[in-house]
């Protein structure tokens, strides 16, 4: 399919085509030489479709997994009729280090396992002929590649994002400026009576002579009317890059409301020759204002926004990270479900689809690199790299409202290596997209870390009770920051506690008896009862600007051997499969997503050996009545409102039926669970 595709896009298409590159590819993991070695190529391969990585199950299970080569490689036949078009190749992810060869000869190398990355092949290939790409990807940790480490999270490797062939003719927007879309779009004074919009184009002519077009900006609204569009003439250089703009105000704009309102317009900046559109772009186009107030929050068009934030890893179970659209997809629906409303991306660029659906969906997003865990003192060029790539690519998605510099990597003076790089880091961020906030975070709580007041915004890592302290010293942090610091954008960035779902404890277990490092027994109501009081002391302190609690799903840690489940972190609320949700999902459901619910937590715990107990219950009713074999239960809210907490619960032997009800808008809801007290 892709061979016709490619041969068939001929001189009847004027504008650019970008087509699919994903079928037909062959694989082969281990060593192995791309060069003149031939007998190489002649091997037996494996057929695959990307995306795919080499690493879909053993990064899962414990620290015996590969790194290092594998191949890939794909033939493909390029028709005549692309003589005189420009064809270029946008790879979306290849992990960690890809080395591409067109017809036996190196082209190009790209280090960075999370962003695009794209080149052209216009005089690398045959026409009318086949042609053979070949691809070596590489995900061993090198100290000069960020992460530079697997300890954190795996790096997989492999094609395991999409891959798209691009053909445009010689007058074009840029395909190669970092892999981004060729146009930047800007926005200023948005209100909603009238926004003012910029967009920047990079072009360039490989014709002999100066090229006179038109370039134009159409903008339609969310049915596809044409709201707008503006022209201006521009001479394309034959020499280097030519840069234009274009500027327009829009009157009375639909904002772009977050998940209240996501509502978009779309933008196409599109070169004319002779009457003919002979290449186009098209980028999403949210107008909305954000700001951040130190001590208040945000406000989202100048109405204040509640950051009830999630974090997510891209990783699933017997997937690795070669994920589907509809897997994308199904995890924004799980983080809509639970009532979230924003996202940290965490801890490198993500797909693609993940940035469009943030502005389909409305989650304001925190997008990052990553420079996270430690410093090798060599990722410098790698690391500015990676975020002029994350900034480029980008910065026209209208939910992200913030840059991320680094994760938890420190120094002890502001003139050391990793406070110097990320000074640098943010004037990448700033120079580039001059508008959005940047933040850095810390893993301790300190406001004066040297490593972390480059950035806008201070995001620091607290896991009270978890890997310090007790689950209540979160209050105390927050009230002694707003004390100290009260003019600091303060957010915190991660918070939480391993749960083990298959494990129960009747009795909340003494933390102090739980090893996080390397303890194996992590009872899920632990981690329920980190997030009920967290949860609590959050909000109410708006010092906090957005907390984000970590994480959404379980993912993969190779390193590590914790909590009885090999090579994964636990904190997730969500199963690794994406199958089941954790108390503390429905905790947040109560607390965040107004349609109505009620749920009975410790379901799990259902082994009871104490006749007098107590029943927890998550719901956002004004009231709910629970029966234990039918005897009604007085209840009392617990630490807010959507937590109602029954007792005495007095058991019999054997099975005892709980349910729990309660009535919105005349129409009853009820849950009910069964605990045995043997």
């Amino acid at each position: 399919m892709a061979l016709q595709l490619a041969a068939g896009a001929g001189g009847a298409q004027t504008s650019r085509r970008v087509l699919s590159f994903n079928d037909d590819w062959e694989f082969k993991k281990g060593p192995g030489n791309f060069g003149k070695d031939t007998s190489y190529l002649n091997q037996e391969w494996e057929k695959i479709t990307v995306p795919h990585t080499y690493n879909r199950t053993d990064m899962q299970l414990d620290k015996n997994f590969y790194t290092g080569d594998a191949f890939y490689k794909k033939k493909f036949l390029i028709g005549n009729a692309l003589k005189g078009k420009r064809i270029f190749l946008r790879f979306e992810g290849v992990g960690s280090v890809a080395t591409v060869y067109i017809n036996g000869r190196y082209l190009t190398e790209h280090k960075g396992s999370f962003a695009a990355f794209s080149f052209e092949i216009t005089h690398s290939v045959k026409y009318g002929q086949e042609n053979i790409i070949l691809v070596k990807a590489n995900n061993a940790p090198r100290k000069d590649v960020i992460p530079v480490n697997n300890f954190l999270f795996p790096l997989y490797g492999g094609i395991y994002r999409p891959v798209a062939m691009i053909i445009t003719n010689p007058v074009n927007i840029t395909v190669t400026d970092y892999a981004s879309p060729g146009i930047y779009i800007t926005q200023k004074n948005v209100s909603a009576k009238s926004a003012a919009v910029n967009v920047k184009a990079k072009l360039e002519n490989r014709e002999r002579t100066i090229q006179y077009v038109i370039m134009q900006t159409l903008v339609k609204d969310a049915g596809g009317k044409e709201v707008l569009r503006t022209r201006k003439e521009i001479a394309v250089s034959p020499q280097g890059t030519t840069y234009a703009e274009q500027s327009f105000s829009m009157t009375n704009p639909h904002l772009w409301n977050g998940i209240k309102d996501p509502y978009l317009y779309t933008l196409t900046t599109s070169l004319i020759q002779n009457g003919k559109e002979t290449d186009a772009v098209t980028q999403p186009l949210g107008l909305r204002h954000f700001e951040l107030k130190a001590g208040e929050g945000m406000y989202l068009n100048g109405v204040k926004y509640p950051m009830h934030g999630v974090t997510r890893h891209q990783d699933r179970w017997q997937y690795g990270n070669a994920l589907t659209h509809g897997q994308h997809v199904e995890d924004m629906n799980i983080i809509k479900e639970i009532g979230a409303t924003t996202i940290r991306l965490a801890h490198y660029q993500q797909a693609e689809d993940m940035y469009a659906l943030g502005d389909k969906m409305g989650f304001l997003i925190w997008a990052e690199i990553p420079f996270v865990n430690t410093t090798s003192f060599e990722e410098t060029e790698n690391a500015r790299q990676q975020m002029t790539e994350l900034v480029r690519q980008n910065m026209n998605h209208p939910s992200i409202y913030i840059w991320g510099l680094h994760n938890e990597v420190y120094a002890k003076t502001p003139d050391e290596h990793v406070p110097v790089l990320t000074r640098e880091l943010n004037d990448i961020a700033k120079t580039n997209d001059p508008d959005r906030y940047t933040v850095s975070v810390s893993g301790y709580g300190e406001m004066n870390r040297p490593a972390n007041l480059a950035a806008d915004v201070q995001g620091m890592n607290r896991y009270y009770g978890w890997y310090e302290g007790k689950i209540g010293d979160l209050e105390g942090w927050a009230k002694g920051l707003e004390k100290n610091y009260p003019d600091y954008k303060v957010m915190l960035s991660e918070y939480g506690a391993d749960g083990n779902m298959d494990q129960s404890s009747e009795q909340l277990p003494d933390p102090s008896k739980i090893n996080p490092v390397s303890g194996q027994f992590f009872p899920e109501n632990y981690q329920t009862e980190t997030h009920i009081q967290q949860w609590a002391i959050i909000e109410k302190h708006p010092y906090i600007l957005a907390s984000y609690l970590w994480n959404t799903f379980e993912f993969a840690v190779p390193m590590w051997n914790r909590g009885g489940v090999n090579a994964r972190n636990l904190k997730g609320l969500v199963s690794f499969d994406r199958k089941r949700k954790k108390d503390a999902f429905y905790w947040y459901k109560a607390n965040w997503n107004p349609e109505p619910m009620i749920y009975l937590a410790n379901r799990r715990d259902s082994i009871r050996t104490h006749e007098h107990t107590k029943v927890q219950v998550f719901s956002n009713l004004d009231h709910v009545t629970l029966t234990v074999n039918g005897a009604t239960v007085k209840g009392t809210n617990g630490v807010n409102k959507r937590h109602w907490v029954f007792e005495p619960v007095i058991l019999k032997k054997g099975m005892n039926k709980i349910v729990a009800t309660g009535v919105s808008n005349g129409k009853t809801l009820r849950d009910e669970m069964e605990w045995t007290l043997e």
